[in-house]
């Protein structure tokens, strides 16, 4: 990594000067864990519902966030500002280069670069961060796109055949390192991150210059995500559940926008104003989740440099991505998010409970800090219930019974308002149905929520070995998908 960034980073990571913790941060966190244990001691000594404590904290804890987002969301139903376009065609718009990190992508590069060539605002600098790929990668950028090698650690000459295109070569040193490198190289104001297996809309790089131009103090922006899984059986179960899951996060991204607590944005496609990512150090290599890092850093600085810098997630700006089509890869993504997701908690735990941070640090973090246990809290309970049921503990699992279908009637309801909400802010109508939204909400928590919390259990024993790897995935969905959509138009 360049000085400059190495320099920024030892300034502004409290990974590498932990900063003390104030005791409302032990507090919180201690506070969740001693409440598990209270909780679940209590269903061997009490009768009855309150003997499944765990199981309904965790209804409450869900519903509670489920009512917040609806609520901060609510605004989505009204119609767009008037004048809203005139005021976008109106901004002065920033230069816009894309980085596209790849590691062994020869499979799925040309459908990401296409997309990025048939864009109706053309990026100013695209380039290809290639993190020592062996799989042809480098035949492919020669032969395709006219690009020369130009030696490890180099930047290529631009394509003759493409202008705005070149080719940055590296050893592979992991998605960070090769962001981090492209940083250095690219010269535009604002940067978009698009991974090798996202498929960018048309309009996506206009609506992140939009957003870049008219608000000054905005540093960081995420996309919408639509997943694409292959086109096998099971490959369909997890895109019809994370379809669903995707329109409800981002519909919580949007809320927590609101409340100028966004911290999640994805990496797949985002938007980041250089200067502010150079300023704080860019990726943490250390980190499995260098994105999610990467805002709280940025959150951070601005703090405490009184920089109002803002996060934002864009309706307007869509893309598709390649998703986990299978139990053992979409465990091991999981296992991952959730590894770095305590990664970063554990790193920031300063700003929890601290009024420094004004709603981040009083509301949202502390949010955070239960979403550490949470799994532990719907897995203990999914198996308390089981107990019950083969002991012969009807007294106990009817009432249970009672409360979860309660909680599939709210769940119903928030997935089919996810989903309008979802429409009119985004337009898109094309990749989900109240119908299967429905289905979805009924089965979701007897299947693809264990899954789910089976994966972050997975990442919080990651976390605690110190494990830094996460296997290889298997990217195949967006390239079938295209494949289909080549073969229906002929």
């Amino acid at each position: 990594m360049n000085n400059s960034l190495e320099e920024a980073l030892a300034r502004t990571s409290p990974r590498l000067v932990p900063p003390p913790t104030p005791f409302a941060s032990i507090a919180i966190h201690l506070g969740v864990m001693a409440l598990w244990f209270v909780l679940f001691a209590r269903a061997f000594f009490l009768q009855g519902v309150v003997a499944w404590s765990t199981g309904i904290a965790y209804v409450v804890y869900d519903t509670v966030l489920l009512l917040f987002v609806a609520w901060k969301a609510r605004v989505l139903l009204a119609p767009a500002p008037a004048g809203a376009a005139a005021a976008a065609a109106a901004a002065k718009l920033p230069t816009l280069g894309v980085i596209v990190a790849a590691h062994n992508e020869a499979a799925v590069l040309p459908i990401t670069l296409d997309a990025l060539f048939a864009q109706t605002r053309a990026p100013q600098q695209i380039v290809i961060a290639d993190d020592g790929s062996s799989d042809g990668t480098a035949a492919l950028l020669a032969e395709r796109y006219g690009l020369a090698d130009p030696g490890v650690g180099q930047l290529s000459a631009p394509s003759p055949r493409y202008p705005n295109l070149r080719w940055l070569k590296l050893a592979h040193g992991g998605k960070a390192r090769a962001l981090n490198a492209a940083l250095l190289a690219i010269a535009t104001e604002t940067v978009m991150t698009v991974d090798a297996d996202t498929l960018l809309e048309p309009d996506a790089c206009a609506a992140m210059a939009n957003a870049f131009g008219r608000e000054p103090a905005l540093v960081a922006a995420a996309g919408l995500l639509t997943p694409v899984c292959d086109h096998t059986l099971s490959g369909r179960f997890f895109q019809w559940f994370q379809t669903y899951e995707y329109i409800r996060n981002f519909i919580s991204r949007f809320a927590w926008m609101r409340a100028d607590s966004l911290l999640l944005i994805s990496g797949a496609f985002a938007g980041f104003r250089r200067d502010a990512v150079m300023a704080v150090g860019g990726f943490d290599a250390d980190c499995l989740v260098e994105d999610y890092e990467l805002i709280h850093r940025l959150r951070r600085y601005s703090a405490r440099k009184g920089l109002s810098w803002d996060v934002r997630v864009l309706g307007t700006a869509r893309a598709r991505t390649d998703a986990p089509g299978t139990l053992t890869t979409f465990l091991r993504q999981r296992r991952r998010w959730f590894a770095g997701f305590l990664q970063t908690q554990y790193w920031y735990r300063d700003m929890t409970g601290n009024r420094k941070y004004g709603k981040l640090g009083l509301m949202m973090l502390p949010v955070k800090a239960f979403d550490t246990v949470q799994p532990i809290y719907g897995l203990t309970a999914f198996a308390l219930l089981i107990g019950f049921l083969f002991d012969g503990r009807f007294t106990i699992v009817l009432p249970v019974l009672g409360v979860i279908v309660g909680k599939i009637a709210i769940d119903l309801a928030f997935h089919l308002y996810s989903v309008h909400l979802y429409r009119r802010w985004s337009g898109d109508r094309t990749h989900a149905s109240f119908g299967m939204a429905f289905l979805a909400a009924i089965f979701e928590p007897f299947s693809f929520q264990l899954m789910r919390h089976a994966g972050a259990a997975l990442g919080w024993l990651h976390f605690l070995l110190g494990r830094r790897k996460w296997g290889v995935q298997s990217r195949t969905g967006l390239a079938a998908a295209r494949n289909r959509e080549s073969a229906a138009s002929q």
